[in-house]
């Protein structure tokens, strides 16, 4: 009778098993590729670092001659700035979902490329923060024709209009629409029970479902980079590390609605001191 004798997996085919650390690791440098982006401002004329040692306090920004002429490349270059910002800002605040996701597709029909659609679902939920970037871009340009922002530290110049964003994001923290979208970032797996759809067109689809749950629970909270700097790495770092604990840290709604009250109050203090 015929042995047959298995041989042992290589070391490829072992890694590429192990579907959740790879997507783990890849999510990292994402975020790691996207953070040194931003901090060194690619096409910018100076880095996040050269503008956040320039940063002045809310409403009183540094003065620095002429803003830059909009054309359709430097839109571009801020579109860019904005995405790929925002991929360093949200992406970890995902990484728990696609995860959760790497292992549900594990478990089905899809489970030789959980890993690659998990690369699809977070590429939808990207795309959606794409639109946010198209967005803020449109809005950037319009404040700077407007005169409420200096072009080039790329922040709110008047402290009435500061604490006017500061009152709408405040306030936005109390909005039905806020904790709707909240309690689905807050909870992936009803989402994804929901959602789920197979192929890497339902990866997509899925990623951009959640994405669009993500920037209604966040777009407020984004808006203030307009009022701290927008390369101002205090304010990129900081809002980055509240939007993990608004949405993963236990009492999350309630953290929301204590960040509510205290910018509605510092809106308060800008807008009379203001005037």
């Amino acid at each position: 009778m015929t042995q047959v004798h298995k041989t042992k997996p290589g070391v490829v085919e072992r890694l590429l098993r192990r579907d959740e650390a790879i997507v783990a690791t890849s999510a990292a440098l994402l975020i790691a590729l996207a953070g040194l982006y931003t901090v060194f401002g690619v096409g910018m004329n100076m880095t996040a670092l050269e503008m956040t040692k320039m940063a002045r306090p809310i409403g009183n920004p540094m003065a620095m001659g002429m803003s830059p002429a909009w054309s359709m490349s430097y839109a571009a270059l801020i579109f860019f700035m904005w995405w790929i910002m925002m991929i360093a800002m949200m992406t970890p605040s995902a990484v728990p979902m696609v995860l959760l996701f790497t292992a549900l597709k594990k478990m089905g029909p899809d489970a030789d490329r959980a890993a690659l659609l998990s690369g699809f679902l977070l590429a939808g939920y990207l795309l959606a923060w794409a639109g946010f970037s198209v967005t803020a871009t449109m809005l950037q340009s319009g404040l700077e024709s407007a005169g409420l922002s200096a072009g080039a530290m790329m922040t709110i110049k008047s402290r009435w209009f500061a604490g006017a964003v500061l009152i709408v994001a405040g306030l936005y923290q109390f909005s039905r629409f806020k904790n709707a979208c909240l309690s689905h970032c807050r909870s992936p797996a009803q989402l994804l029970a929901t959602f789920n759809r197979p192929g890497a067109v339902g990866a997509l689809r899925m990623g951009a479902i959640h994405g669009a749950y993500c920037l209604g629970c966040c777009w407020a909270l984004m808006a203030l980079l307009f009022v701290g700097g927008i390369m101002n790495l205090y304010w990129i770092t900081g809002l980055a590390l509240y939007v993990l604990m608004e949405k993963l840290a236990p009492g999350g709604d309630m953290i929301a609605r204590l960040t509510g009250v205290v910018l509605v109050l510092t809106g308060t203090y800008f807008l009379i001191s203001g005037f």
